[in-house]
């Protein structure tokens, strides 16, 4: 035993301790990990719940650096429908099925430990589709973002009854909002990775519908028409952007449809005329829900090309700071925001409107 101890000393200090982690270097950054390695990173993974693999999916798509996480729900008699759309790193083409498999991962340095336990030992997407009926990637690539979707059989795999509550918030001993109260369903998991990562990504939840029309309303408003004016197809787009390039309602459902979102043409036609309001990110509803002041409609920036550019990112932060110390007068004069503080950026001027409701 000293021997053999001795011996992987020495390969470890020749070639690396790496390559006695690694059983199969699968290029573009993708390592297939030794047994014995994932047994280090926990390789035993019991998925019990469709809650659970909610989880999972947040965490594989924080974990490819993306900053939005879109989660379509749907359910039909006893299938539960996740699609999960997000703006990381993407999968390369040739790695889309060799992700699925036992021990693949591309975060050999870049194991994640958070509040779950450990992420990054390639045992999560392999295990969601142990246990589910199907598991794919619907649409990615190098640079894209990716796009996930999983069908689960609630009579084998349950969850919780109650779909539709969201859970109740307060502040911990160090200040910060966590979640209190609540079932432990799919909007949870959600919030309680939202409010995990509150300054890492942005989470929104809803039906097919609401996430299309969220990511339209997104595109519409992100997507110079120097982006769309040179490409042969929207899959040259990141995945989050490719229904901003639809002109029509037609082209809207097949965009939509290679994104793992069926839609009708009747749904399509009120998403393009804006009668399907966008959803908030999970974070922002959650902390307007503490002080029961609601706000529907979304950041409105209108940007001069010519002049000062902000980041979405910087408006929604800059938005959502603004609406904080809005409690301010609103505790002293009985005041409601009727919607979020309206952000206009043009050449030399920022303007922040509150459109306000007066409490009887």
């Amino acid at each position: 035993m000293a021997d053999s101890q001795e011996l992987i000393s020495f390969i470890a200090q020749m070639t690396g301790e790496a390559n006695l982690r690694v059983e199969e270097n699968l290029g573009e950054g993708f390592v297939r990990l030794r047994v014995s390695e994932a047994e280090r990173r926990q390789a035993r993974h019991d998925i019990q719940h469709v809650e659970d693999i909610v989880i999972e999916l947040l965490r594989n798509a924080r974990d490819a650096g993306a900053r939005n996480i879109f989660l379509a729900v749907g359910k039909t008699d006893s299938h539960r429908t996740l699609i999960v759309i997000d703006d990381g790193c993407g999968v390369p083409v040739d790695m889309q099925e060799h992700i699925f498999e036992a021990r693949v991962t591309s975060k050999l340095e870049t194991m994640h430990m958070d509040r779950w336990g450990v992420h990054g030992r390639g045992m999560a997407l392999f295990s969601i589709r142990e246990n589910c009926e199907s598991a794919r990637v619907v649409a990615s690539g190098e640079g894209l973002g990716s796009v996930f979707s999983v069908v689960a059989d609630t009579d084998v795999l349950p969850e919780r009854a109650d779909q539709s509550t969201w859970p109740e918030t307060a502040k911990d001993e160090e200040g910060r909002v966590v979640v209190t109260k609540g079932p432990h369903n799919i909007i949870r998991c959600a919030a309680e990775f939202a409010l995990e990562e509150l300054h890492g990504c942005e989470v929104y939840v809803g039906s097919v519908t609401e996430i299309a029309a969220t990511l339209y309303d997104r595109a519409r408003k992100g997507l110079d028409a120097s982006q769309i004016l040179f490409i042969d197809s929207e899959g040259e787009l990141p995945v989050v952007d490719r229904l901003g390039y639809a002109s029509d309602a037609a082209e809207f459902m097949r965009i939509a449809a290679t994104l793992g979102l069926e839609l009708s043409e009747r749904t399509a036609h009120r998403v393009l005329a804006g009668t399907i309001r966008p959803l908030r990110s999970v974070a922002s509803r959650l902390l307007r829900e503490k002080t029961s002041r609601p706000h529907d409609l979304p950041v409105d920036l209108s940007r001069d090309r010519r002049g000062l550019r902000l980041s979405r990112e910087d408006v929604q932060a800059f938005s959502r700071q603004l609406e904080r110390d809005f409690s301010y007068l609103s505790e002293r004069y009985f005041l409601t925001l009727a919607h979020e503080p309206t952000v206009r950026v043009t050449r030399d001027r920022i303007t922040v409107t509150f459109d306000i409701s007066k409490e009887e």
